[in-house]
């Protein structure tokens, strides 16, 4: 018996396999678009990191409530 022999089983999931590359190809798109996306935003590009930053507060640079 030959190893190169194809079952038909083999021809299914190539389909399948097939598919399931589609789906995540499609998927890194998607992130790699996001991504893409918010990088030329660029203008709250900074991270939360639990403290308080006044260039984060939009309220406080055009004077805040108290003014």
């Amino acid at each position: 018996m030959a190893l190169t022999r194809e079952h038909e089983l083999h021809k299914r999931r190539q389909g399948r396999n097939i598919g399931v590359l589609v789906v995540l190809l499609a998927f890194v798109a998607l992130v790699f678009g996001l991504t893409i996306a918010k990088m030329t935003t660029g203008d709250q590009l900074q991270g939360f990191d639990h403290t308080y930053r006044i260039e984060m507060d939009p309220g406080a640079r055009t004077g805040g409530a108290d003014e």
